[in-house]
């Protein structure tokens, strides 16, 4: 059986096995249990992936932005790759002593792909049952999922020589609503699935193809956009449209003057609200003449006063929409169901007497709750019911100390009462209006009494206030005390604020209940818009020159219907009602002919961006020297960060996220451009030396490209410390030591970081494992010198005066410094060292079983025996 993520692994597999489970830690944790499944004695076997399986890319040829006609992308070939290439926990700030991370201190469970967790404890499984959340991205994991598992497991499950696969429906983590499903398995649906490949690859074609183009003309041309990437969504794109139209509307609006007639009158020492039937006029002339005349009357007259009975109607059901989060922890703990939903209608079968019954002896709303079941509670109509899953619901009563207080207690409460009011009566109001007439014109005044509270008692925030009306009689005049001509202007809409923007998407189709919050994340993080007081969106001079521009040469791109559209067509293949393929290759072609359109028509969106942003010439400051023409570079700072030859007219990349700096004016022996020296941010920061060119143009086929971890934007290229030339003083061939240790990591080496000083240090050119040398080092140097246990290269160590350890003064040369010496192999030393962010640092690979007697310093060497399981291909004489 397997679940969308651990935490509902855990939670199914103890309901399941009435909390009698055996669980062990793997890649995924694994929950056993015997029990009985379909009348039959089974052995259950429990765990989970971690949201998708897969992700879909395009293959390592159409990977690189300079290489690649971003027009070829709708053609391109496609794959499916694991979306979590590893998965363990992180054990970081873990210790080195005895040249080893002590297992005690870092317990790491076994690393694996997904997919070979997957297949490893499916095998021979006679039966999968997958619990994946009830919606199309769980219809699309649940297939992929059986992907990695069917081929494994065995033929006697389903009969007929083929395994049985089932598939669990629910809607919330509890003991009844698990079982029901346990003991109702249906299979899985494919057409959903398919619906999902279908989005998936239509967004990727579509967004890189326009996120490609339009990042490399405009950040080869403008210095100040302030952007990693200028980028395009098929809804991302029509959701900050929405923001645009309004700021054009605000700054596109004409205020206008307008007179209104404003009587004053009171009865029994109670002002009454009296409101013009005309309203307003624009006539200054007119409106005076009006007040004129209601002035002259001096005294209103009571036409008609009217008495009804009016009714608030309680609130649907909750949806994700209106409660604008998502409550994962809250659902997974088993507090409140499935909460991403489009549906705010109860469907018939849904038991509403259950859940009000699960909040009778609640401490704050038990009373109501029990109040509601006394007086029976019926079926509410109206909403929507789209199938997916029932409204928002508590589905177990929790107070705010179990819930810790703070964000889970408040959304739970609001959740609760949501869910009570829902099922409740309506609110009843008793409503008066008075109608008035003065010198010929008509007023009136309404007034409101609560008659019963119904829903709101328990939701008070949507009650309406008594504003009650004195006692009148029709034929009854008043004495007006004064007749004010107000005079005021026409004012143009407010921003939209988030809730207005949430409910624009949900009207046209834009995204899903799930992928609305992500889409409003995206163009804020895009820098397109920014949110400012009163959570009001308001777009970017980048922003609104980009929709401007999509407005001038092609508005169908960032408008709402064409993306509604597309939704609509993988609605039919959820319902199987058409071919995904058939689908996919009549909206690739269409969206093919708008990008070609748009590449052919782009200086008209360039002629808005050069009216908004500074050219690249103009922008940054001279940094470094240009190895074809010798002139200083402009180093541009702004987002993203980058170097430019106003000579050359070159544009070069830099990785994003930290510092960029001269590094001694020293140059590269292949091109002649000056260093830089990279620097991340924070305590622990990787510091990397680049040629900017050989960055950007690798000099040697299949060199390794690096991305900056966590650094948003960043383009992968080849720093010094991943550079294969043999002889120059900067590459990995003089700094590299040994082999990265992590599992987690691909092939990286930790080198010696340069200019580390005063506290040395090793860092891996792949991830973010490092190792301190000892404290109170003056210098620290590789040497050519490998150690015959490891394979590492050895390190030339020397102290500051007066700074060795004692331990290591019979070993030292001239009494400060040691020469040959391992960091993993020679105790002595290790022991002073200390690793930082090593994800499971693998003890196997750099454990010491004994001192042997390899070369170490001075030929002597204090190494170590060989581990039987240590990978003689990572050895660095390989290297």
């Amino acid at each position: 059986m397997v679940a969308e993520k651990p935490s509902l692994s855990q939670s199914i597999a103890h309901i399941l096995s009435e909390g009698r489970m055996a669980s062990r830690r793997a890649a995924l944790d694994v929950h056993e249990f015997d029990g009985r499944f379909r009348g039959q004695a089974a052995r259950f076997k429990m765990t989970s992936v971690i949201g998708h399986v897969y992700s879909i890319d395009f293959t390592a040829a159409f990977n690189s932005w300079d290489k690649v006609d971003p027009a070829q992308l709708y053609d391109a070939p496609t794959i499916k790759q694991e979306a979590n290439p590893k998965v363990a926990g992180a054990y970081a700030g873990c210790r080195l002593p005895r040249g080893r991370l002590h297992r005690a201190a870092c317990p790491a469970p076994p690393q694996a792909h997904v997919c070979e967790h997957l297949q490893r404890e499916g095998r021979g499984m006679d039966v999968l049952v997958l619990w994946l959340d009830c919606d199309r991205e769980g219809e699309n994991i649940c297939f992929e999922v059986m992907d990695n598992v069917v081929p494994y497991m065995s033929r006697r499950g389903g009969g007929g020589g083929q395994p049985s696969v089932l598939r669990a429906r629910f809607s919330a983590i509890t003991a009844p609503e698990i079982r029901a499903a346990m003991n109702n398995l249906v299979s899985p649906n494919e057409a959903e699935a398919l619906a999902v490949d279908a989005r998936q690859e239509l967004d990727l074609r579509v967004g890189v193809s326009f996120t490609r183009f339009q990042t490399r003309f405009f950040q080869g041309r403008y210095g100040n956009l302030d952007a990693s990437v200028i980028s395009y969504g098929p809804c991302q794109t029509p959701t900050l449209n929405f923001c645009v139209e309004r700021h054009q509307t605000i700054v596109s609006f004409q205020p206008e003057p307008f007179w209104s007639v404003r009587p004053r009158a009171s009865k029994a020492g109670v002002p009454l609200e009296l409101e013009w039937d005309k309203g307003r006029v624009f006539d200054q002339d007119v409106g005076a003449m009006y007040a004129g005349l209601v002035r002259e009357a001096k005294r209103l007259r009571v036409v008609d006063v009217s008495e009804k009975e009016d009714r608030k109607p309680r609130p649907h059901g909750l949806n994700t929409v209106e409660m604008l989060k998502v409550a994962e922890r809250l659902y997974t703990s088993g507090y409140l169901s499935y909460p991403r939903t489009e549906s705010s209608a109860y469907p018939p079968n849904f038991d509403i007497v259950g859940n009000v019954a699960a909040l009778r002896n609640h401490p704050v709303y038990g009373a109501y709750a029990s109040s509601l079941l006394q007086q029976g509670i019926k079926h509410p109509q109206g909403g929507t019911d789209v199938g997916d899953h029932p409204p928002i619901t508590p589905v177990r009563s929790a107070t705010e100390a179990e819930l810790g207080g703070g964000d889970p207690w408040r959304l739970y409460d609001f959740v609760a009462r949501h869910f009570l009011g829902s099922v409740s009566p309506d609110a009843v109001y008793r409503k008066t209006k008075a109608t008035f007439e003065g010198g010929g014109e008509t007023f009136s005044a309404s007034g409101s009494v609560a008659v019963k509270p119904g829903f709101t008692a328990i939701m008070p925030w949507r009650a309406t206030q008594s504003e009650p009306l004195p006692p009148l009689s029709p034929g009854e005049f008043l004495t007006l005390t004064e007749v004010e001509l107000y005079q005021g202007r026409t004012s143009p809409p407010d921003y939209l604020t988030e809730a207005d923007l949430i409910g624009l998407m949900e009207k046209h189709g834009i995204g899903t209940d799930a992928s609305i919050p992500v889409h409003i994340n995206n163009i804020c993080e895009r820098n397109y818009v920014s949110i400012q007081a009163g959570r009001k969106v308001v777009p970017t001079e980048l922003g609104i020159t980009l929709i401007r521009g999509y407005q001038l040469i092609d508005p169908e791109l960032c408008k709402p219907q064409v993306r509604a559209h597309v939704e609509g067509q993988i609605d039919l293949i959820a319902k199987g009602k058409a071919d995904k393929e058939a689908v996919v290759a009549h909206t690739v072609e269409q969206f093919r002919a708008k990008f070609l359109f748009f590449v052919g028509h782009i200086t008209r969106m360039d002629s808005l961006f050069e009216a908004s942003f500074s050219p690249l010439a103009s922008s940054g400051k001279p940094l470094s020297k240009c190895g074809k023409c010798r002139r200083y570079m402009k180093y541009i700072s702004a987002r993203p960060q980058r170097l430019y030859c106003n000579t050359c007219e070159e544009v070069l990349a830099l990785p994003q996220g930290g510092t960029i700096k001269l590094y001694k004016s020293l140059v590269c022996p292949l091109d002649g451009y000056e260093l830089l020296l990279f620097s991340l941010s924070g305590q622990d920061g990787k510091t990397f030396p680049l040629c900017p060119f050989c960055y950007n143009s690798p000099p040697f086929e299949g060199a390794v490209k690096v991305g900056v971890e966590g650094a948003v934007g960043s383009k992968a290229g080849m720093p010094c410390s991943t550079c294969p030339h043999p002889t120059c003083p900067h590459s990995l061939a003089q700094h590299g030591v040994f082999p990265c240790p992590n599992p987690g990591c691909q092939g990286g080496t930790v080198v010696l970081d340069p200019v580390s000083a005063p506290k040395w240090r090793l860092d891996c050119n792949r991830c973010n494992f490092l190792m301190y040398l000892p404290a109170n080092l003056h210098s620290a140097k590789v040497t050519k010198d490998t150690c015959e246990d490891c394979g590492g290269r050895l390190l030339d160590l020397d102290w500051r005066k007066g700074s060795l350890p004692p331990a290591l003064g019979p070993l030292a040369q001239d009494g400060s410094a040691l020469s040959g010496v391992c960091p993993v192999c020679d105790e002595e030393v290790a022991t002073l060292c200390e690793v930082k962010h090593g994800h499971a640092f693998a003890a196997r690979r750099m454990g010491p079983r004994g001192r042997g007697r390899g070369r170490g310093r001075r030929g002597r060497g204090r190494g170590r025996g060989r581990d039987k399981n240590f990978d003689p291909r990572m050895s660095f004489r390989d290297f």
